[in-house]
């Protein structure tokens, strides 16, 4: 059985290394934001919109080869709204 990637909970990015998680402000990794969204403790764009982070990772997601960027913002649209940050 193939274990569950935890997904960042204001972007969506699967957390698959510990590289990637971001960081409380002691310094331990967060077991719910990635490095991208949350560093020492706090949201790295704290005023950042849910459309806003939709327009960033789309970019992102389409610049990276990830997903087509119509697919990508649709997967956005259906994802964020469910993560911790947004809900």
């Amino acid at each position: 059985m193939k274990k569950q990637v935890p997904l960042c909970q204001s972007c969506g990015m699967p957390m698959e290394e510990p590289k990637v998680f971001g960081t409380l402000e002691d310094g331990s990794l967060s077991e719910d934001y990635c490095i991208y969204c949350y560093k020492n403790g706090a949201f790295v764009n704290p005023s950042a919109t849910m459309e806003e982070m939709i327009d960033l990772c789309t970019t992102i997601m389409t610049e990276h080869n990830i997903m087509p960027e119509e697919a990508a913002r649709k997967h956005l649209e259906t994802l964020l709204p469910t993560l911790r940050r947004w809900g």
